[in-house]
């Protein structure tokens, strides 16, 4: 079985790559920037879609707002950033908002924001799969309902290519993000050069109409409308998410390090900036209708809208408005904005894992998730961010506005705490610096970090308040069940160092007054022999074994053959009359342990190795459970002795010998022990 997995995952994950190729070069800012911007960018493929459909529940006249709920989110962008450049600076080690909520508010703060990015980083892979998913059905729309398929296979395809440790190719990750960028632009420059020459095409959509929802009546009058307006914003607030990535990442910039993410935040603002801006006020100008639901929230001159239409993307409809539909043009946009998407969700499978290490090291998650795996990634992160993230593909049905509602807590939480952690590391900085000059600039960054956490702080109580109830709530109760998960955890592996440290008054060269050997028989075979003569080579202060009269027959079978061999250890029946094995075992363990308590006693127990999986069903269970319990008894080790039957020979896979650091070496094989004879004892 373990030679039929380890062909399969060489097969899946390829062979291991040595340690020395995790080294790699400093990115500089034109690979870091698209490197890291990528969740940024791609952000525009599914935003403005977001505003839109939020504003098209008032009504047609409500969706004219939407250039303007983008103009606020971009505003609040470009202060998240101004901020975070300050922030870089004073922490260019790559810890990011965990970091520098742990630092400056305490355990607990730096907990919470890692729970929040880590339920974010897996919504930011189900929602940007989901999207490329839909942007492929715009361009064959023969796949629409197939949608959790594709982005399920996406997100497979994803973990292979990050477990075999491949899209680490810098010119790779980078040429596809500045090609969006690129065309996106030039589709956005040909759409306001043919808009000022009045030859700007329609939308798709653009001859249907608007039901407004019967909540909504008179548009966006009201409080009702102001608290759309709002919800318009915070959903819209997905196109910030990854704004936080270069600060997580700095130590793997050229230097000056520091100096370097500063510039790749601002730039990361102002083209996301353009990008999104341009696409909400094309897509008014090219009167894009999208609705949550196009059955029910769109007519066709008065009537239903055919049965098989199909609710393209914004950008989709955008480019084909502008290009028109089967174009070069049409197609590049939508290839390109799915290869962004895929590029996004890259970028978790790096965050999320890399994040996921440091909590390990730090006694937050379990510690399987710190090591790296054959091909150099953190394998186990990896599949947890895959697993978690086809979950939500498939409750969702791959639906990104529903999806959409979960998203942006997380972030604005981390967002929000970044901030208020950055405004008392100006006030312990403040208070140390003597000079004039050095307190004005301190005193100029903590303002921009003060106005900062009122902006992000103003947003998350938007994000919720607006939010919460329509999907926001599953969110807040991932991040709450990840804070007390790993605050538990972190609670039990401090109690486990404490109990497990040595003591001034404790020595290491401390040793039992005896060492009693014990052999478990069951039917006399080579494995048993084996062990006894293990136990004897040992040499302990006295050597037992005991066999369970669990059926008599062959209890008295095995008694005359050890006779007959003339096994030179004493060997003791333990009385079972309900034909239990482990019971009686403990308690004649525990009878030694009360007349001798400073005994070790040392219990040899015959396994099998075998090679195929069900062979493990059919052997060693007995000797499993056995061992099970000894654990719990104190003074008591657990000796395995395993016996090779011909199955486990891994020459089948591997050839004659084992390749090791040592070099080559012969592969261990199984031999029958010569029978002990009274003579052979000492």
């Amino acid at each position: 079985m373990l030679s039929f997995l380890a062909a399969l995952k060489r097969i899946l994950v390829g062979r291991p790559f040595r340690t020395e190729k995790l080294k790699q070069a400093p990115l500089r800012k034109r690979l870091a920037l698209p490197f890291f911007s990528a969740s940024a960018f791609s952000s525009i493929a599914y935003a403005p879609d977001e505003v839109i459909l939020t504003l098209a529940l008032a009504g047609l006249g409500a969706m004219a707002f939407s250039p303007s709920v983008g103009l606020a989110i971009m505003v609040v962008m470009l202060v998240i950033i101004a901020s975070y450049r300050q922030s870089v600076k004073a922490y260019p080690s790559g810890g990011g908002d965990y970091e520098i909520a742990s630092v400056n508010l305490g355990h607990r703060a730096g907990t919470t924001v890692a729970a929040a990015l880590l339920v974010d980083f897996v919504l930011t892979v189900a929602v940007s799969i989901s999207s490329a998913s839909h942007y492929v059905v715009a361009a064959f729309p023969a796949l629409d309902g197939s949608q959790p398929w594709m982005a399920t296979g996406g997100v497979v395809i994803l973990t292979l290519l990050n477990l075999r440790g491949l899209g680490r190719s810098r010119l790779g990750n980078a040429l596809p993000v500045y090609l969006f960028v690129g065309v996106v632009l030039v589709m956005l420059a040909m759409g306001g050069i043919f808009a000022a020459t009045g030859n700007l095409g329609m939308a798709p959509s653009a001859g249907f109409e608007v039901v407004p929802n019967p909540n909504y009546p008179h548009g966006l009058t009201g409080l009702a409308g102001v608290l759309l307006v709002l919800r318009a914003f915070s959903t819209g607030s997905a196109a910030l998410t990854g704004v936080e990535v270069p600060i997580s990442n700095v130590h793997k910039m050229a230097a000056p390090k520091a100096r370097n993410a500063a510039t790749v935040l601002l730039l990361l603002g102002l083209i996301a900036g353009a990008l999104t801006l341009g696409t909400m006020y094309l897509a008014r100008a090219v009167d894009v209708h999208v609705v949550e639901d196009p059955a029910t929230g769109l007519l066709l001159n008065g009537g239903p809208i055919p049965a098989d239409y199909i609710q393209n993307p914004v950008l989709s409809q955008l480019a084909e408005a502008i290009f028109g539909g089967s174009s070069i043009g049409f197609l590049l946009v939508l290839a390109l904005t799915v290869a962004v998407l895929l590029m996004a969700s890259h970028t978790s499978f790096n965050s999320f894992p890399n994040l996921a290490s440091h909590l390990a090291t730090d006694g937050y998650l379990p510690r399987q998730l710190r090591t790296r795996g054959d091909r150099l990634g953190f394998s186990n992160g990896i599949l947890a961010l895959a697993i978690a993230a086809i979950v939500l593909i498939w409750v969702f049905n791959a639906h990104v506005p529903t999806l959409i509602q979960l998203y942006v807590v997380g972030v604005f939480v981390s967002f929000t705490l970044s901030q208020l952690g950055m405004i008392k590391h100006w006030g312990r900085e403040l208070a140390q610096a003597p000079e004039t000059r050095v307190r004005a600039k301190i005193h100029r960054s903590r303002l921009l970090n003060i106005v900062g956490f009122g902006l992000t702080a103003a947003v998350l109580v938007i994000v919720l308040g607006t939010r919460l109830v329509h999907g926001a709530w599953l969110a807040v109760l991932g991040i709450a069940v990840l804070f007390f998960m790993m605050d538990a955890l972190h609670r039990h592996y401090v109690k486990v160092d404490r109990e497990l440290a040595i003591a001034d008054d404790e020595s290491a060269t401390a040793l039992p007054a005896r060492v009693h050997a014990l052999v478990l028989v069951s039917t006399l075979r080579k494995p048993v022999l084996r062990a006894v003569a293990f136990a004897r080579a040992a040499r302990p202060s006295k050597i037992d074994a005991i066999v369970v009269d669990s059926d008599s027959e062959r209890t008295a079978a095995t008694l005359a053959q050890w006779e007959a061999l003339g096994i030179p250890v004493p060997i003791t029946v333990l009385a079972s009359p309900y034909r239990e094995i482990s019971p009686p075992i403990i308690e004649y363990i525990r009878s030694i342990k009360r007349d001798s308590p400073r005994d070790l006693i040392v219990v040899y127990i015959p396994e099998y190795v075998v090679g195929r999986w069900w062979e493990q069903l059919v052997h060693n269970q007995t000797a499993m459970r056995i061992k099970n319990r000894l654990h719990y008894e104190p003074g008591v080790v657990v000796a395995s002795v395993p016996w090779r039957l011909d199955s486990s020979d891994v020459t089948t896979f591997l050839g004659p010998t084992e390749q090791g650091s040592a070099g080559t070496r012969p592969l261990n094989t199984s031999a029958t022990p010569a029978i002990p004879k009274p003579k052979d004892i000492s």
